[in-house]
């Protein structure tokens, strides 16, 4: 994708944010809105071509009584999501009345499929609709994404009737991915958020990745592989690691395919991670990663992965795992127990108050990594 489009469209987006937002949020709340909604516009603006197709199935579905409807609502879709609401995003915007928008807003968002479904209900953005709707700054917003200024649709939008002058390109999945990702980093430096808190720095990520595949990289074959991170945050790392994957087995004439595996512990970073594969095409792949804590709650227990890379949150305590385990002197998973080659068993438990050092204070293999 041209840079100098992903950046008018971030741009645009953050401009969004000061036009409409501002003395209604607090600065560092603006993610709260502005993340769900350009999710939303973007799989909106990917259903739109579909959605007479997909109602008039959900119609024929109705009168069939047949309850589980989503599988063929999303073929028809074409998509690994749909929505089966009457609205587009662009018929909420003659709502003359702030509680008829409301209402229709709702319902629009209700028709999203499940897994959408999981990632507004992870952003906790039905919380900010009666914010917005007592401000009369819901309608701004979306006529804002919706305008023929900005395009987020995989479609080019063209200056001409007769289709001969594009004046905004079709943005595909991976521009789509990119522009996402882009924001957060943007809304993570404007929040400071803490160091490797939510966002590694895309050089460290890259570097992670080929320290991974560049010593094995003579031994790739024409083959599927797996790829896991226990700590994914917004998923950064693991697509990284595709393209690295992918270009190196171009490079060798390799065939290869890739799956990846994640799960996170908090709960907008899981959406944003959710959100970024759906918005890159990447629907089977959202579905693998998992949300809860790797240490308590493993999303993975009874998989084995090929490759693993991962950026654990140091300096953290794991305390309340830990009890939820059965207590350090406890545990007997695997991942934090190994065994010698005369059968003596090597305990590699990390203190409580700090999953990155070992109990002398020295660097640990994290409890987070499973993998071979």
């Amino acid at each position: 994708m041209d840079n100098q489009i992903h950046n008018t469209v971030v741009s645009f987006i953050w401009g969004i944010a000061d036009d409409c937002l501002r003395d209604v949020y607090v600065r560092g709340k603006y993610r709260d809105v502005i993340l769900p909604m350009t999710v939303i516009r973007r799989l909106d603006a990917m259903l739109e071509d579909s959605k007479e197709a997909v109602l008039d199935m959900k119609k024929k579905l109705d009168e069939a009584r047949i309850d589980n409807q989503w599988p063929a609502l999303c073929n028809v879709a074409g998509q690994a999501f749909c929505n089966a609401s009457p609205f587009r995003l662009r018929d909420l915007t003659s709502r003359a009345k702030k509680q008829t928008l409301k209402a229709d807003f709702e319902a629009y968002l209700d028709g999203f499929s499940p897994n959408v479904q999981e990632i507004l209900e992870k952003f906790r953005f039905r919380n900010q609709i009666d914010t917005m709707i007592e401000a009369d700054i819901l309608g701004a917003v979306i006529e804002k994404l919706i305008s023929p200024d900005i395009n987020l649709s995989p479609k080019p939008i063209y200056k001409d009737d007769a289709q001969t002058m594009v004046k905004h390109p079709g943005l595909d999945n991976h521009g789509m991915g990119t522009i996402f990702e882009e924001l957060i980093r943007k809304f993570n430096e404007e929040n400071n958020e803490e160091a490797g808190e939510h966002w590694t720095p895309r050089d460290v990520v890259e570097l992670m990745a080929d320290l991974v595949f560049m010593p094995i990289a003579g031994q790739i074959k024409d083959a599927t592989y797996s790829c896991y991170d226990g700590a994914c945050g917004t998923g950064g790392m693991l697509t990284v690691a595709q393209d690295r994957l992918l270009a190196i087995a171009q490079r060798l004439e390799k065939n290869v395919s890739i799956h990846l595996f994640g799960q996170e512990v908090n709960p907008e970073t899981y959406a944003i991670c959710k959100a970024d594969m759906l918005l890159k095409g990447d629907g089977e792949q959202a579905e693998h990663i998992s949300y809860g804590s790797t240490l308590s709650l493993d999303g993975n227990a009874t998989r084995q992965f090929d490759f693993m890379l991962s950026n654990p949150p140091y300096g953290k305590s794991w305390k309340v795992d830990a009890e939820k385990m059965g207590g350090k002197k406890e545990i007997l998973d695997t991942r934090f127990n190994a065994y010698l080659e005369g059968g003596e068993q090597m305990a590699m438990i990390p203190r409580t108050s700090d999953g990155g050092k070992d109990e002398k204070g020295y660097a640990a293999g994290q409890p987070h990594c499973r993998g071979t």
